[in-house]
């Protein structure tokens, strides 16, 4: 087989893999254990054939196919968990692990370059994969930002219904309290 069939099979199994994850969370409720696990058994299940069809090849070539594989397979868990999670932090996390086996497989193509192209790449695929890294940072910050400016404004909201209902007296007035708590998440 040669290199280029093989990068052939690895995107092929990378789209295997990619397409189990997508059917798996796209049946998912936020939260779903079940589709969960079994979207991750079979990004696993995906990554075993890919690898295997990997062995075919050798040197650099297997190296490179391996680590598509990894990477594809590092995606399918990632999206797994951002929707059985469907946190801020499950996001930052799979964008750092996708960045990290994109840096991976970046540099594994580098290996077939020699001298200064070789450090060039490297330093390429490194400058991409700190990038992934900072935007996944920024991510995070930037939900946690809108989370606290959201409770800031629910917060003041209330205090606005809860003045309001100042003007009130007796049953009323706690009605007028209990709705505005209610409305306002307090």
């Amino acid at each position: 087989m040669t290199s280029f069939d093989l990068s052939r099979l690895a995107r092929a199994a990378a789209l295997c893999i990619a397409s189990c994850a997508m059917v798996g969370g796209a049946y998912a409720a936020d939260g779903d254990k079940t589709v969960y696990k079994q979207t991750k058994d079979s990004a696993k299940a995906a990554y075993d054939t890919a690898k295997k069809q990997c062995d075919a090849s050798s040197g650099n070539a297997k190296d490179i196919c391996v680590a598509e594989a990894k990477a594809v397979r590092t995606k399918a868990e990632g999206d797994a968990e951002v929707t059985y999670k469907n946190t801020a932090k499950a996001r930052e996390r799979a964008a750092h692990e996708n960045a990290e086996a994109n840096y991976k497989v970046a540099k594994e193509r580098c290996d077939d370059k020699a001298g200064n192209d070789k450090d060039v790449c490297v330093k390429e695929a490194k400058a991409v994969q700190t990038r992934g890294m900072a935007d996944a940072k920024a991510m995070l910050k930037t939900s946690d930002a809108r989370s606290d400016a959201s409770k800031d404004k629910r917060q003041a909201d209330y205090k606005v219904a809860a003045e309001k209902c100042d003007a009130m007296s007796g049953d009323a007035k706690s009605s007028c309290v209990s709705a505005a708590k209610v409305r306002y998440g307090m």
